[in-house]
């Protein structure tokens, strides 16, 4: 999966991940169309575990793809029911206030 931490001057991080196939590709919903660039999600892979570790302090991320959706729903981040379907693929968004 691709990881990204994004922050922003006042201190606030944003996480993004996405499955590593996904990478440079564009993906179109009934009403949305993400193109998925390593400007966002980034140019360096991790593996679950790091994934996991960095979700579990996150208090906003940006998720799309089965396996980080998967590994999110596992560590009861989200709910598979709430997530936006673009075509056969997951996308979703969490903040913890």
């Amino acid at each position: 999966m691709y990881l990204k931490i994004h922050r922003t001057p006042a201190g606030d991080e944003v996480v993004a991940v996405c499955d590593r196939e996904l990478m440079d590709t564009t993906i179109t919903g009934d009403e949305l169309e993400i193109t998925i660039r390593e400007s966002f999600y980034g140019t360096s892979l991790a593996n679950p575990d790091e994934v996991r570790s960095v979700l579990s302090k996150a208090g906003n991320a940006n998720l799309i793809g089965e396996r980080t959706i998967s590994l999110a729903v596992e560590m009861g981040l989200i709910n598979r029911s709430s997530c936006l379907m673009l075509g056969k693929v997951p996308h979703a968004q969490f903040f913890r206030i």
